[in-house]
């Protein structure tokens, strides 16, 4: 006997054994019935044709008959095969583990590329900082801020100790100071909690100009512990000679006669040389040198390219037009530009309010406080301490705002100022 195919009988002797209407089948249903039930521990497919020839049955006859076959198949073999297959798909995994761990990392790496990319990043932020349109609570909202910083962020004004023109009140008198001997000079170092006001009343000098004018102090509230100072014997200043320069000139510009310029330097002509350095006696720094040197003078907190577009006091809301009273001043540039602190200070709040959106508090000496608001986002944190210049954050949009500007407020003594007062 032999088998053409079991499960694909569609060849072409099949196909036409099946279309004659001689071919029988050599098995009655009963005893096909019956075949079943003898071998009742398998499972059997469906019956399949198959041409037959050459059978000793049929021996001589030139006949091909289709017989009908019942395939058995024992039972579970499906189930094993199943088992096998989930094996080799195991093995498969494997064997090409190290292929496949290597393909995760890399696809986890260009995932991390790109959610962490600065697209990505700005999105995020620009979602995060969405402008919050005002409501009705906004104008009771400005009042909650300016009132916290008020209440939490400054501190009682320190008992004022030196005069606009820095002199030292416990230290003015009323007698008119006459200078005839030469100054002299000494050296002393800071020591701890010490302070300008302090040094120059146990030198026995009764203002601050002196000390900042001989010892080039560009800031006062840097002055540090261990630092050397010079200390003239009497109140003055230096001054370096430049063309066209008389004793004369000078005695008049200082309002210190000829005579006490010679004596207290010690000269013995009148004639003076380009680049020498003379003491003049009784003279002060200018308003603008001392404020400079007191850090009471301020930079402006945006450096680069800006225009004003609002100015401090009162004017017409953005929104609503109505009249109100501007607690700052507005300063338009370029979405995220540096924001830079506008004198050295103690951050004492970074935080949100949907007036002033993302904002920075900073106190500075002498009662200052400073207000930069409307950020994009903060680079501080509470509690750091920062100097002069250094980036507190970047230009933005947030809060209550119709573009991106910043809002710099100033206050002294827990009082609002105009910042251009104090900006330099």
């Amino acid at each position: 006997m032999e088998i053409f195919s079991f499960y694909k009988p569609q060849n072409d002797i099949t196909q036409r054994l099946q279309m004659a209407p001689s071919i029988k089948s050599r098995k009655s249903a009963k005893e096909q019935s019956n075949f079943s039930r003898m071998d009742s521990k398998n499972s059997y497919t469906s019956a399949f044709s198959a041409p037959v020839y050459n059978s000793p049955i049929f021996a001589g006859n030139t006949n091909v008959y289709s017989d009908v076959f019942s395939v058995p198949i024992s039972r579970g073999s499906y189930s094993k095969k199943l088992g096998k297959s989930i094996v080799d798909v195991l093995s498969a995994i494997g064997a090409n583990a190290k292929l496949i761990f290597i393909a995760i990392l890399i696809i986890s790496f260009i995932c991390s590329v790109l959610y962490f990319s600065v697209p990505v990043l700005n999105m995020i932020e620009n979602i995060m900082f969405e402008p919050v349109p005002m409501d009705l609570l906004a104008e009771k909202d400005a009042y909650l801020v300016d009132d916290a910083m008020l209440s939490f962020i400054f501190t009682p004004p320190a008992p004022e100790s030196v005069d606009a023109g820095g002199n030292i009140l416990s230290a003015i008198s009323n007698e008119k100071v006459i200078y005839t001997e030469p100054v002299s000079f000494s050296t002393y170092i800071v020591k701890p909690n010490d302070n300008i006001t302090s040094i120059s009343k146990n030198a026995g000098l009764t203002n601050i100009s002196t000390l900042i004018a001989v010892n080039n102090i560009t800031n006062v509230r840097r002055l540090q512990a261990g630092k050397r100072l010079t200390i003239p014997s009497i109140d003055g200043i230096n001054y370096t000679i430049s063309d066209g320069d008389t004793l004369d000139g000078i005695s008049k510009k200082y309002g210190v006669s000829i005579e006490q310029l010679l004596d207290i330097n010690d000269l013995s002509s009148a004639v003076l040389q380009k680049g020498q350095k003379i003491f003049v006696p009784g003279a002060k720094l200018s308003t603008n040198d001392l404020k400079k040197a007191l850090g009471e003078f301020f930079i402006y907190p945006i450096q680069g390219k800006w225009r004003l577009s609002s100015n401090y006091g009162k004017r017409p809301d953005p929104f609503t037009g109505v009249i109100s009273f501007h607690t700052g001043i507005d300063m338009v540039a370029a979405p995220k530009t540096a924001i830079l602190a506008s004198a050295d200070g103690l951050v004492k709040s970074v935080s949100w309010s949907n007036v002033y959106g993302n904002y920075v508090i900073i106190s500075h000496a002498d009662g200052y406080q400073t207000l930069y608001a409307h950020l994009y986002s903060a680079s501080v944190k509470q509690g750091q301490r920062v100097t002069q210049g250094a980036k507190i954050g970047h230009l933005g949009n947030t809060g209550y705002s119709t573009g991106p500007h910043l809002h710099f407020t100033v206050y002294k003594n827990n009082k609002l100022i105009n910042p251009f007062e104090v900006l330099k």
